[in-house]
């Protein structure tokens, strides 16, 4: 049986919603081990002088916690 947690992220990105969900999902894999999905719970956009200028996702990342009770909170 495993155990998985979720947790939540924010990532930005001034060219698009697609690279900054691929900045979070990168970045989160640098920290944390057994990273299964992650959800786009929000998008959100800044906009400068009438136009988009950055872009913003809030993830939802799930990573399964190790079975070996001495590793803690599997790089949490």
């Amino acid at each position: 049986m495993s155990v998985a947690k979720v947790i939540e992220l924010s990532s930005t990105s001034e060219r698009s919603f697609e690279d900054a969900i691929n900045r979070g999902i990168a970045r989160a894999t640098t920290s944390l081990r057994g990273v299964q999905s992650a959800w786009v719970k929000e998008q959100t956009i800044s906009i400068k002088d009438g136009r988009a200028s950055g872009y913003r996702v809030n993830l939802l990342v799930t990573f399964i916690l190790d079975d070996d009770e001495d590793a803690g909170t599997a790089g949490a």
